[in-house]
């Protein structure tokens, strides 16, 4: 039995859901960050609750994880938040598209990507601001330190967070990662961190950092224990994503 669920798509799935399963992947060992060092992040929430990470990558456009919108919702953008409970330096704005990568698959995490197109361009400042994506292609190096955050669950169980936090991760070896998940790890489309810290519920859609690159999105982790150190937290490699990213930015009118 795979051990991956959507924490989103569960109520709705779960009666199809025999084989496989995903989860929805706060941050539990981390520190709090800086508040608006990380002014590209982004809570995406339904009815004002905080359901999944995500970040700028242009003045219009979200990143984010393909399983984070069920399809039908309808999501808000809060950006330039640093604790969710003060909306002094943040806004909130409409989704005008929804745009998931046409070969998601909704009972894996395959092309588990998404472009949000915002109802109105951002107001860029020192709160917000998009983060750049790696070249088409690019690899990141096996240990190269990087940097997850999100305002998801402390614990496995825990509550998520108001404030947003942070954790430092090492990227691990591409095999590595497919002898811990074996089938539902993709070599050529995902990539696996380990660290004292990581994701936890709540995180799924936020970015994978590595020195100013956003290199990865969120996409699952072990649904018993968050950052478990034998199921490693998965990520969609964005870099082989360049080209769709691309085409869709480009032809907005």
């Amino acid at each position: 039995m795979m051990t991956i669920i959507s924490l989103l798509l569960l109520a709705s799935l779960l009666p199809h859901l025999t084989f496989t399963a995903r989860v929805n992947v706060g941050i539990v060992n981390g520190t709090e960050a800086k508040p608006h060092s990380r002014p590209y992040m982004v809570s995406l929430q339904s009815n004002k609750e905080h359901i999944c990470g995500g970040f700028l990558i242009s003045d219009e456009f979200v990143m984010t994880a393909a399983h984070c919108w069920n399809g039908s919702q309808i999501l808000t953008v809060v950006v330039g938040a640093h604790d969710l409970r003060n909306s002094e330096n943040s806004d909130r704005i409409g989704v005008k598209s929804y745009i998931p990568h046409p070969s998601y698959m909704i009972h894996f995490s395959w092309n588990d990507i998404m472009l949000l197109r915002l109802q109105e361009k951002v107001n860029l400042n020192n709160y917000v601001e998009w983060i750049s994506l790696p070249k088409k292609g690019e690899d990141v190096e096996v240990n190269t330190l990087c940097v997850v955050a999100g305002w998801g669950q402390l614990l496995t169980d825990g509550p998520k967070s108001d404030r947003l936090m942070e954790a430092n991760v090492h990227i691990m070896n591409n095999r590595e990662c497919r002898k811990r998940w074996e089938n539902n790890f993709s070599v050529s489309q995902m990539m696996c961190t380990h660290g004292h810290g990581g994701s936890c519920i709540g995180d799924s859609g936020g970015p994978l950092v590595c020195g100013k690159t956003a290199v990865g999105v969120t996409s699952f982790g072990y649904k018993i224990l968050c950052n478990s150190p034998e199921k490693p937290n998965v990520y969609i490699k964005i870099s082989l994503y360049i080209p769709w990213i691309n085409s869709i930015i480009r032809n907005v009118k």
